[in-house]
């Protein structure tokens, strides 16, 4: 797909605001709001440059795709005094220890997918990389143990990611290739793959984590009988991470166990399908909003579970071929995803093929009709808050045995 020559804007029709988060298309180089972006971005801050984006127009799959990438220094100062300027428009001057450090490590996360650094010698690259990118900042040394930058080009609408030779392929995540395929692209291609004497081999740092547009690894686990998977996330807030991290790389060669408790739940901003809480023989869209499956009854659950209040959703049948079926409602975690929806305690379904609904496998009549192909299914459901909430989780106690009477 090449690039067009148009520089549309976004979805909604509304100007550019450099101000707030945009996101730059790498095929039509359009830009696109923040809130008119539907796909999962994460933490993003305004004139960030280390991602690659694409429209839904531009996606042969007709969905978005966002990617972070790894940042350099040039980009995070660049982003970092971008922002101090919108923060602070009085201020033309910032000091490199009082405002810009203090500022990406505040935001590191939001402003680059490499670690965090444990050590503080990135300060001085700082300066550094600042002091020397005389393009990009200008240089003001008032005190000799703190200088002040600012912006050279202070128009921030002229700040963006580099898409030269950008390709579409560099984002769209693939399928880890059989050991079948995987040995027979080394026989048959073992010349090209061997590097020529005396240079090394580049390595993409992405290559070894690869993405679908929502931000999910390709490669999670599945949920199975005895086993369940969920996916976390760094926190940077657990205390004595600092230490450990330094204790690891004094024993790099060495193998380490990772504490639990420095990471947390990662928690999806939008509703969408799990990839981990299904069946492996169903397919999830890139989207994480559509499921195909062809290899008879089995379950995909949501992200996000309710426990209380009243809940509605709807689903659209795209397409049912001849003699399928579908059963479609609600599930308890511990419903069983080798198994039809309803077969066990944990499930309520609604069933395509003649309207009948199914709780623990038994089928009672539920409406004249079932549905096909084209139809809006819609799904209802009201759970009442507990009275005694404080029973919800058993009491316990610290450093004493806990007696329970049967």
């Amino acid at each position: 797909m090449e690039k067009t020559t148009t520089n549309p804007t976004c979805y909604c029709g509304k100007p550019r605001n450099p101000e707030k988060v945009e996101l730059q298309c790498g095929l039509c180089n359009g830009w696109f709001h923040e809130r008119c972006v539907s796909c999962y971005l994460g933490s993003c801050l305004a004139c960030m440059t280390s991602y690659a984006f694409v429209c839904k127009n531009c996606h042969p799959s007709g969905i978005e795709s966002f990617m972070k990438k790894p940042a350099t220094f040039t980009q995070m100062c660049l982003t970092a005094v971008a922002n101090l300027s919108i923060l602070y428009p009085e201020k033309r001057l910032f000091s490199k220890d009082k405002d810009i450090v203090p500022f990406i490590d505040k935001h590191w996360e939001s402003l680059t997918a490499t670690p965090r650094k444990t050590k503080t010698a990135w300060h001085n690259t700082v300066m550094k990389t600042m002091s020397k990118e005389s393009e990009l900042f200008l240089h003001i040394e008032e005190l000799a143990s703190d200088p002040c930058y600012s912006l050279r080009n202070k128009d921030l609408s002229v700040i963006g990611p580099n898409y030269k030779d950008f390709k579409l392929a560099d984002m769209q995540a693939q399928p880890p290739p059989s050991r079948v395929s995987k040995r027979k692209a080394v026989n048959e291609k073992q010349s090209e793959l061997t590097p020529p004497v005396g240079k090394s081999r580049s390595k993409d740092p992405l290559a070894t984590s690869r993405f679908v547009p929502s931000g999910m690894p390709l490669d999670h686990p599945y949920n199975k009988d005895g086993y369940r998977y969920i996916l976390v996330e760094s926190d940077p807030h657990t205390p004595g991470r600092q230490a450990f991290e330094e204790s690891m790389e004094s024993q790099l060669n060495k193998p380490m166990m990772v504490p639990a408790r420095f990471y947390r739940l990662f928690i999806c901003n939008h509703v969408m399908l799990a990839v981990q809480d299904r069946a492996s023989q169903l397919k999830i869209s890139e989207d994480r909003m559509s499921v195909v499956g062809d290899k008879g009854y089995s379950l995909v659950r949501a992200t996000h579970g309710v426990n209380r209040g009243s809940w509605y959703f709807e689903v659209n049948i795209d397409d049912m071929p001849v003699d399928s079926a579908t059963r479609i409602g609600w599930s308890q975690h511990l419903g069983n995803l080798q198994a039809p929806l309803g077969y066990d305690k944990f499930g309520y379904s609604w069933r395509s093929l003649k309207g009948t609904k199914f709780h623990e496998s038994r089928g009672k009549h539920f409406a004249e009709e079932g549905y096909k192909k084209g139809d809006i299914v819609g799904f209802y459901i009201h759970l009442p808050t507990p009275a005694e909430t404080d029973r919800l989780i058993p009491p316990s106690y610290k450093d004493k045995v806990s007696l329970t009477g049967f």
